[in-house]
């Protein structure tokens, strides 16, 4: 067993079997805030989750009328992408920083800068402005994402990981799948700009709590002041921006083999070396090479890249699969898809009864098993079939998940301590992160192909920021055919298939990682 950098050579079985315990570890409440605190802490943090979840989807149904109003529709799928990278390579940044300067004044930074970009976005003169809005709103959403995970770690032991875990867990599905509806109300019985002025009240609500309530002590140190690598973070954040730009944008804003997307693509590795190189000189680097060097995170950080390869499969094309293959209304359709945040966080909460019996890597391995032979099956269900069938697999699908995920977070959150915590958290969030931009990226480009070959060449328009932005309405407009027509449906279906099949290989894909790479028990440490 590899546990790297400064694990400890451990002893036996802390209260779980198959997890190996290590030396001590600082109580997470005497880090952060007492038990008698824990509640609104813990409201504060359900709070600040539910806002960065809403503001990555809620404005889906309202592009139409932002787009009457500011105009600006080459640029609309900027709304989206500009708050994801932001969200995603300050991710690795604000862990750093949180381990450095502790998690309260981060998350403060964070929910600030969050509620500062909401206002302006509710502000906006043009696409332009909102767009660079947005990117600020996502600046404090990578704090809020990162910092909320972490501090869910520092206030409650290994025991009551799973609890606190799936609460977090339930708002992050709720608010992730309630946010295009929320956001069609605010639309439809106001305007769009409340869509971010209801970020305000709610904001300023988690952010009292937080002021309030989370007491972190002082510091522990030898009297130096702390050093932070702030040439490691700009170029993180350059390194970052460009190539999930890249990946973003390539194929639709561009075709993936033309001159934009080699440019992007080289500058994106370019920068890649020169963070390398900064952060080996570097004495606290914002990415630290321990993250990769220690088996159990290496593994963990695959496993969850591949689960946000796989999630785009469902999140992305199942709504207009339910729309245009089994002609359901767009509430319909969007149940067919929520259905899996039922399951997920009952299993979630569930898991810890799972893991202490058969360790946290065979549960996982357990989960994304369930999930890979889930989504194979997907591809045959009857043409067209009933709503129920897709729903039955979408419930088993978020149980799968929940017995996946949850595991592996809370195993590498309790295999380090508290000052490694924030960038071990933000670490496999990233990768989380980025494999939903390489599914997004992958996994439109299959469907556009499978598309293209059963259509004729039609289906080459289609791509996944419309399926995102419009469902049914979209492919209908981009394909030229009315939903009813046969073989739009059976093209729709065989792309979809095809997508599902592909993220089948990536759960076994996880499934194999967490076999070859993560050690058999997971080097927990002591609470």
């Amino acid at each position: 067993m590899d546990a790297g950098g400064t694990q400890g050579r451990g002893t036996r079985v802390d209260g779980v079997d198959g997890v190996e315990s290590t030396r001590p570890a600082t109580h997470g409440a005497e880090r952060g805030a007492g038990p008698d605190r824990r509640g609104p802490v813990v409201a504060a943090l359900m709070l600040a989750m539910a806002l960065a979840a809403l503001d990555a989807t809620i404005v889906s149904t309202a592009v139409p009328q932002i787009v009457g109003d500011l105009g600006g529709f080459s640029l609309f799928s900027w709304l989206f992408s500009g708050y994801l990278l932001a969200v995603t390579v300050t991710l690795p940044v604000y862990g750093k920083l949180s381990d450095t300067f502790g998690r309260k004044p981060v998350l403060v930074a964070g929910a600030a800068l969050f509620l500062l970009g909401s206002l302006l976005c509710a502000l906006a003169w043009n696409m332009g402005a909102l767009i660079a809005f947005r990117v600020l709103q996502g600046l404090g959403g990578g704090a809020l994402q990162g910092t909320v995970q972490t501090l869910a770690a520092d206030l409650y032991p290994l025991e009551e990981r799973p609890k606190i875990q799936a609460r977090l867990s339930s708002v992050w599905a709720v608010s992730a799948v309630a946010g295009p509806g929320l956001g069609g109300v605010l639309v439809a019985y106001a305007d769009w700009r409340w869509i971010f002025l209801v970020n305000l009240p709610v904001g300023a609500l988690a952010l009292w709590l937080i002021v309030r309530h989370l007491h972190e002590p002082a510091r522990e140190g030898n009297g130096t002041r702390p050093r932070v690598d702030w040439a490691g973070a700009l170029a993180v954040f350059a390194c970052g921006g460009v190539l999930l730009a890249a990946l973003v944008q390539g194929g639709v804003a561009w075709p993936w083999l033309s001159a934009p997307s080699f440019a992007l693509f080289a500058t994106g590795l370019a920068l890649l070396a020169a963070v390398v190189v900064i952060e080996r000189r570097a004495a606290e680097p914002i990415i630290p090479g321990w993250v990769w060097r220690r088996r159990t995170i290496a593994a963990v950080n695959l496993a969850l890249g591949a689960l946000g390869v796989l999630m785009v499969a469902p999140a992305v094309f199942l709504p207009t699969y339910a729309q245009s293959v089994l002609g359901l209304a767009p509430v319909a359709a969007g149940f067919v898809l929520s259905v899996w945040t039922l399951s997920w966080p009952v299993s979630a909460a569930l898991s810890q009864h799972v893991y202490r019996r058969i360790g946290f890597r065979n549960t996982a391995m357990l989960g994304i098993g369930a999930a890979s032979a889930l989504l194979f099956a997907f591809p045959f269900l009857p043409y067209p079939g009933e709503a129920w069938q897709p729903a039955l697999l979408m419930l088993l699908l978020g149980a799968a998940l929940g017995l996946f995920q949850l595991p592996l977070i809370v195993g590498v959150q309790s295999t380090v301590g508290w000052a490694e915590r924030g960038t071990a958290t933000a670490s496999i969030l990233f990768c989380r992160q980025t494999g939903q931009t390489l599914g997004a990226a992958a996994f439109g480009a299959i469907a556009n192909g499978v598309l293209a070959a059963r259509l004729g060449g039609t289906g080459g328009g289609l791509e996944v920021g419309h399926l995102e932005a419009g469902g049914l309405d979209s492919v209908t407009r981009e394909l030229g055919a009315g939903a009813a027509d046969e073989p739009v449906r059976r093209a729709i279906a065989d792309a979809v298939h095809a997508v599902y099949l592909g993220a089948a290989g990536a759960a076994a894909l996880a499934c194999l990682v967490l076999l070859v790479v993560a050690p058999r028990r997971f080097p927990v440490l002591k609470d």
